[in-house]
């Protein structure tokens, strides 16, 4: 069957056979099937949406699409975690020194930044020589050493995974739920993982604005774990407003640093440590989730994930003294200040990311190349007491469009004269 006969059956919701995925995928990766066919394709998908069978079957297809990982020669559960991508999120730098403090072994295959929310990739890139493309014989002597390793997609693993990620994000088909689960899915899958925590955001930041999504979602992924044989658990969590007091890449680098010396903003630190509990528990080194949050909290307080976090900077090419001896890698600064004084009672997360997109920290084409050093600092979240004036934000930066990213910010911010209700940042458990 030819690509747009493939195209034009999911464009009117018929099911696709495994033969016509395969055909798909393969045709893409070699070339033969051109960017503008696979962007209507994913399309389809996003309108007409994947059953199960179909997104198992696109993962396993993409899984074949290139090389997988084999880490047998370690012995234990190799764990590892994902997020579904926020605004302000950098828990897996956090994730991955704590839990291999514990003892957890994660080969942790990232991610770039898709539309408005940052990727692990990006902000690991800031630190100048840090190398997230590794040989496999690297892959494995920088695991072995620091029990965690922070890897891209090199040409050759899931290559369909790398291509389509790229396109989705300039496409608008982002938020397709069987794309995602896929995506994930075929990463995780391929890189020799027997078990996985997933970070899965639910709010205005996120790709899932709602629960019900959220739990769709979650389905999905659940269904597609259970089906390769992976260990999994989902955690869904807030992403109505900012996690923790950066957006950007260096920046958000330098806090987590800091989280790990014990300087953690309160509701980054409370998701931190209960997605570390999971990868601890499932990775079988604690006997309860309780006692596997003590052990995670007990490698920060103790300097061990910190000194590992350094450690695996030094062994991927980078220099410590950019954690060590902060660099002021920017221009300009700009601060977006309150109009009218009380409680700031909601911070819209997505208009907050695109206001990062617009000075740089993210990407509007597949093109476009990402200031790793421009940033937005929160000075103030929902909850906190602002006087007319006060500034809310302060935007670093060396170019952009400063002004669509400051009206982003101050459309962001709702101030009433009554204090709003703590929120739980765990929603829901699965």
């Amino acid at each position: 069957m030819r690509a747009v006969d493939c195209i034009i059956k999911k464009r009117n919701g018929e099911k696709l056979t495994e033969e016509n995925i395969n055909e798909l995928v393969r045709g893409y990766v070699t070339g033969k099937i051109p960017d503008y066919q696979i962007s209507a394709f994913l399309m389809a998908i996003f309108f007409q949406g994947l059953d199960f069978e179909e997104t198992w079957m696109l993962t396993n297809a993409m899984i074949s699409s290139g090389k997988r990982f084999d880490f047998n020669e370690i012995s234990g559960i190799k764990v590892d975690k994902h997020s579904t991508g926020g605004v302000g999120d950098k828990v897996s730098l956090l994730l991955a020194p704590i839990a291999a403090a514990c003892g957890c072994t994660i080969p942790m295959m990232s991610g770039r930044g898709l539309g408005h929310t940052g990727g692990t990739l990006d902000k690991l890139e800031s630190l100048p020589g840090y190398r997230v493309f590794l040989k496999e014989e690297e892959v494995h002597s920088i695991l072995a050493a620091d029990g965690f390793v922070m890897m891209g997609q090199t040409e050759d693993f899931v290559p369909a995974d790398k291509l389509m990620y790229a396109l989705r994000d300039v496409t608008g088909t982002v938020e397709s739920i069987p794309l995602i689960a896929s995506s994930i899915m075929s990463k995780k899958i391929a890189e020799g993982s027997n078990a996985l925590v997933l970070d899965l955001k639910c709010g205005s930041g996120a790709f899932m604005k709602n629960i019900h999504d959220a739990k769709k979602l979650a389905e999905y992924i659940v269904g597609t774990a259970k089906t390769a044989g992976l260990k999994i658990k989902v955690v869904i969590s807030d992403m109505e407003r900012p996690l923790g007091r950066t957006i950007g890449n260096y920046n958000e680098v330098l806090e987590s640093a800091a989280a790990l010396r014990g300087n953690a903003d309160k509701r980054l630190a409370e998701l931190t440590y209960r997605l570390a509990g999971w990868m601890i528990l499932l990775s079988e080194k604690a006997a309860s989730l309780e006692e596997a949050i003590g052990m995670a909290e007990n490698a920060v307080a103790s300097g061990a994930a910190f000194k590992l976090f350094l450690q695996n900077i030094e062994h991927q090419g980078a220099d410590v003294d950019y954690i060590l001896n902060p660099k002021t890698l920017y221009t300009y600064t700009k601060n977006v200040c309150a109009e009218k004084s009380g409680y700031i009672t909601k911070m819209n997360s997505y208009n907050v990311g695109v206001a990062s997109v617009y000075i740089g920290c993210g990407r509007r084409t597949k093109e476009d190349s990402i200031d790793h050093y421009a940033g937005i600092e929160v000075l103030k979240n929902v909850g906190d007491k602002v006087t007319v004036g006060e500034p809310i934000f302060t935007l670093c930066y060396n170019n952009g469009d400063v002004q669509t990213a400051c009206e982003l910010l101050q459309s962001a911010i709702e101030i009433s004269d009554d204090k709003p209700k703590d929120s739980e940042i765990i929603f829901e458990e699965i």
